[in-house]
């Protein structure tokens, strides 16, 4: 029996949860520099990788690993282990940078923390890359353009419906946007991409 990449993850941020937590009680401070992304990411590399895993407390966790399983066990059925895992780290890895830069440009917050970018990337890969959507894509017929612009719009009001204060908005709304365009060419697909299945 193989084993689940979404599972695996969830245990992934669990010991990271826990560790954090327990540095946490000793240094808030050492907490935050070892597991959170922040500027100027040279100083502290490794989190780009730990602010994926990490989260900043108990709800923001829970929230997570339940979204995290809901969304992770459809997309893995598609795909090999070794896709899933990349494309999760690499959505949220490219989720908390668009967070951390556009927020420092627009004077907000300057760090991040949590899965939820690259949850969202599940979230989106699911919603563009199914039998339902294609169809609809191919039947309205839209331009390259006007189906970004199409997905840019769906990101934001899913972005929106999310929304909360505190939340990392610009991380879910990249995280989704990677995810819907990764879904519409079947990108983690190891059968054949839903683009190219024949509609019955």
């Amino acid at each position: 029996m193989s084993r689940s990449p979404t599972l695996e993850v969830l245990l992934i941020c669990t010991i990271v949860f826990i560790i954090q937590s327990l540095i946490g009680v000793f240094s808030a401070a050492l907490a935050t520099g070892l597991f959170a992304l922040a500027p100027p990411f040279v100083v502290n590399p490794w989190g780009l990788i730990t602010s994926v895993y990490a989260h900043s407390g108990v709800g923001h966790y829970t929230t997570n690993m339940i979204a995290l399983v809901l969304f992770g066990l459809l997309v893995e059925r598609r795909t090999t282990r070794a896709r899933f895992h990349v494309f999760f780290l690499s959505v949220g890895v490219l989720a908390g940078v668009s967070e951390v830069f556009i927020s420092g440009v627009i004077g907000g917050p300057a760090g991040v923390i949590g899965a939820s970018g690259a949850i969202f990337g599940l979230l989106g890969y699911l919603l563009a890359g199914n039998i339902v959507s294609q169809a609809v894509f191919r039947s309205i017929e839209l331009s390259g353009r006007a189906q970004f612009g199409l997905f840019v719009v769906i990101a934001l009001l899913v972005t929106i419906a999310t929304g909360r204060p505190g939340v990392a908005l610009i991380a879910h709304f990249t995280g989704l946007i990677l995810g819907l365009l990764a879904g519409y060419i079947g990108l983690l697909d190891v059968r054949q991409p839903v683009s190219e299945r024949p509609i019955r």
